[in-house]
């Protein structure tokens, strides 16, 4: 058997032509080696068929048909023909097809042997097919020949462009970059048989990007082409690269694809300012950090390269002023670095640098990398509190002070032009015990109750200025009052002591040991003496011995206790302290006489029961009841009538007349009530100042101050002045309450010619003037009498 194949679409006569040379060829050759073509006979066709497993030899040998892809045309595409050299041309062999794509792709006319492609071949999808080719006899069906096996060669053409599988490309380069710098390199692949003619050469060119960029033509490597490519002038850059086949030649195949190209930035230009000279201005008041203002200094460049650092490098305020640098927006932000005083300095100027951070060795010689700009900054006035000098107080105080004394000035002034006067007062959150004073135009801060280092030891007063002019601007300060301690607390005993003493017990024997305490605290420590009480200093029983160590032992001074005649003793003892004056206080000792073993452990300190002789007869107890019920009913008669004479008299209502002062909602308490009020502060007000006497029905709600104050200190300050720190305190005490109450200012100013008009001073005086003459007023002004009259009594009324 044997072929013949087709071998391009464009020489299908050739093909044809020579497909017939051959096929003529073939059958002269058949002719001349079978002689005639007969029929073959039964032995025949057994001995062929015997034969069939051999290898023949065969005058010619073939192996594969080559056929052009992407045939056109409308008729099936001619590709070889099968020829046996039994075939006598009458038909009897019939060729069968078989293998890849056999009745699908190809078919194969049985009776000729030609074979045809029915379908249109691609290349790129399969670029070969193995088919199997055998002869049969078409009326037995037996193979003429053994089945033989060929191959049909798809053969390329140029029918696909290149490509760019990985387009578009995105690159980028640095600005200022040599000319020659590589960008990016691009590939494009061409899906032709590169083994075949040139359809898959490819040659890159640029077709937009010129005069900026060149490719190379065989590696598709884009390079730099134009020198000082500025960013800040044109960023983003596109270009279109071409890749063609055939070698670039005219009929070839082309591809393109996009590059997108950024010349990313490089610190190649300098901060500059936009302004070089800015105008600021502040309140004095503004607080320490507070921002000013902000400069910026600009800089084409991004990133990194536009990083600023700005600093203070000239001028007044160096040291009044800070600047910081904004990560985020690179600008300077100017702050108060200290406290500012319009009247102090009303203006300062700064020199403020901005400089990059990072810089390029390559592009120094486009600097300098910085700039500088003038700040002038004012400081506007604003109406500011007064001012304490100091700004704390520190005083040290004894805590036995006298009501009044003035303990520390405190002194605070108007920081503005205006020099307000100013009004001073105590903020009561910070003394609510309202345990000091301060006058209201001096600053004096005075005592107003008794101090006590061992209640409080430690005052923590808020003390406030405020303008007189201007009420809102207040100031304050800080006043620690140290209480000093004097010595004002006897020592006494650390606790209870009881003491036990057997009746065995031998003269000179340690029954306890006492020791004392003193909530005082002098400088040079505590040191207490022991002594007994001076009523005790013979006793016949005990002894002391001071220990020197604040300590003191009680000894027996004799032996043979029994419990039968006495089970306790109370011994008194002396405690004296060291401090000036010498405080003492007398502590009592129990001692209890108990029966102890011959080992000294107590068995039984409880005295035995003394038992009668003779029980006492039924009389007796009788009589003894009868006088307990007749004295229980004589006390029940003297509380009766004492009862009896202390009601008030009956009198018609309208002459109900009290001499008390009473509150407005508080009904008073009659003639017997003598715990309302204090009648000698009406006597000699000076001298009952100091005599604090309350009420025990009622506590006062409003407490005034005024009994506080020395009147010495008063009679040098204007009424005036007085009666605004009153009212000032009133208004600014919201824990006052809003009721109405009896204020004794015990001074009538200064100045007058008929000097003191108050009768309440005459008790001072001596005068004779007598009162006696009230006893015959009726029991009205018995209560009058009482106080006004003669009496007989030589003690003092109060």
């Amino acid at each position: 058997m044997w072929t013949s194949g087709r071998m391009s679409n464009a020489k299908n006569l050739l093909g044809l032509g020579v497909s017939l040379y051959f096929w003529g060829l073939m059958d002269l050759t058949a002719t001349v080696l079978s002689g005639s073509a007969r029929p073959l006979t039964e032995g025949q066709e057994d001995n062929l068929s015997d034969k069939l497993h051999q290898r023949m030899k065969r005058s010619w040998v073939w192996n594969q048909f080559f056929v052009l892809e992407e045939y056109t045309g409308t008729d099936p595409l001619y590709v070889g023909k099968l020829h046996s050299d039994m075939d006598r041309g009458d038909g009897s062999i019939k060729y069968i097809l078989s293998g890849e794509g056999a009745g699908i792709v190809f078919t194969i006319d049985d009776t000729t042997g030609d074979i045809h492609a029915i379908q249109r071949l691609d290349r790129e999808e399969r670029s070969q097919y193995t088919l199997r080719a055998q002869a049969l006899d078409r009326r037995t069906g037996r193979p003429m020949e053994p089945e033989s096996e060929f191959i049909i060669k798809i053969q390329d053409i140029n029918d696909n462009e290149p490509k760019f599988l990985d387009g578009p490309y995105v690159a980028s380069v640095p600005e200022m970059s040599p000319v020659g710098t590589s960008v990016i390199q691009v590939t494009a692949t061409d899906a032709d048989d590169p083994t075949y003619g040139n359809s898959a050469r490819v040659v890159y060119s640029i077709l937009q990007g010129q005069p900026y960029f060149s490719v190379d033509s065989r590696t598709g490597l884009i390079r730099t082409a134009l020198m000082n490519m500025d960013r800040e002038a044109k960023e983003y850059y596109e270009v279109i690269i071409q890749a063609k086949d055939m070698g670039g030649q005219l009929g070839g195949l082309a591809g393109t694809t996009t590059v997108n190209i950024t010349l990313s930035d490089v610190n190649d230009n300098p901060p500059r300012f936009p302004q070089k000279h800015y105008q600021m201005s502040v309140l004095e008041s503004a607080p320490v950090s507070s921002t000013v203002g902000r400069v910026v200094a600009k800089d084409l460049d991004e990133g990194i390269n536009a990083e600023m650092k700005y600093s203070l490098v000239d001028g007044d305020g160096l040291d009044v002023f800070d600047i910081n640098t904004d990560p985020n927006y690179q600008v300077g932000i100017i702050t108060v670095r200290k406290p500012l005083s319009f009247e102090s300095k009303k203006s300062y100027t700064l020199k403020v640098e901005g400089a990059n951070s990072h810089l390029e060795m390559r592009f120094l010689n486009l600097g300098p990398f910085r700039d500088t700009t003038t700040v002038h900054i004012s400081v506007e006035d604003v109406d500011e509190p007064p001012v304490f000098e100091p700004s704390f107080y520190f005083v040290e105080v004894p805590e036995d002070v006298e009501i009044g004394t003035t303990i520390q000035i405190i002194s605070a002034k108007d920081p503005d032009v205006t020099n307000n006067s100013i009004r001073y007062s105590i903020d009561r959150s910070s003394d609510p015990g309202r345990f000091f004073y301060v006058d209201i135009t001096s600053g004096a801060l005075m005592t107003a109750r008794p101090l006590d280092r061992e209640d409080i030891s430690w005052h923590n007063i808020t003390v406030l200025a405020m303008e007189l002019n201007n009420p809102s601007q207040v100031g304050s300060v800080s006043v620690t009052v140290k209480v000093l301690d004097v010595n004002d607390n006897a020592p006494e005993f650390a606790r209870f002591y009881e003491a036990f003493v057997c009746e065995n017990a031998k003269a000179g024997q340690l029954i306890q040991t006492v020791s004392a305490i003193d909530k005082d605290d002098p400088q040079e420590g505590q040191h207490f003496y022991y002594s007994l009480a001076p009523e005790a200093a013979n006793n016949p029983n005990f002894t002391l011995r001071d220990n020197q160590d604040n300590t003191a032992w009680i000894l027996t001074r004799r032996s043979g206790f029994r419990q039968h005649e006495q089970n306790t003793f109370y011994l008194p003892i002396l405690i004296s302290d060291n401090g000036r004056p010498v405080l003492s206080s007398t502590g009592t000792l129990t001692v209890h006489v108990c029966s102890c073993n011959d080992d000294g452990m107590v068995m039984s300190c409880n005295a035995e029961t003394y038992v009668l002789p003779v029980s006492l007869s039924r009389g007796a107890l009788i009589a003894i009841l009868a006088c307990i019920f007749v004295l229980l009913v004589l006390v029940l008669l003297i509380l009766s009538m004492r009862r009896q004479r202390k009601q008030p008299y009956i009198i018609d209502e309208e002459e109900n007349i009290h001499e008390n002062i009473v509150r407005y909602d508080d009904e008073g308490g009659g003639e017997q009530d003598t715990e309302a009020f204090d009648i000698a502060a009406m006597w000699n007000p000076r001298e009952a100042q100091l005599v604090v006497k309350n009420r025990q029905d009622m506590l006062p709600e409003i407490e005034s101050l005024s009994r506080y104050v020395p009147q010495a200190c008063v009679m040098d300050n204007n009424v005036h002045n007085y009666v605004l720190a009153k009212l000032y305190e009133a208004d600014m005490d919201l824990w006052a309450p809003p009721f109405d109450s009896l204020q004794t200012y015990m001074f009538e100013g200064n100045g007058s010619v008929a000097e003191s008009l108050s009768s309440l001073q005459s008790v001072t005086t001596d005068s004779d003037q007598s009162y006696d003459y009230l006893t015959d007023w009726g029991p009205r002004f018995k209560k009058l009498a009482e106080m006004y009259g003669a009496t007989d009594s030589s003690g003092a009324l109060w």
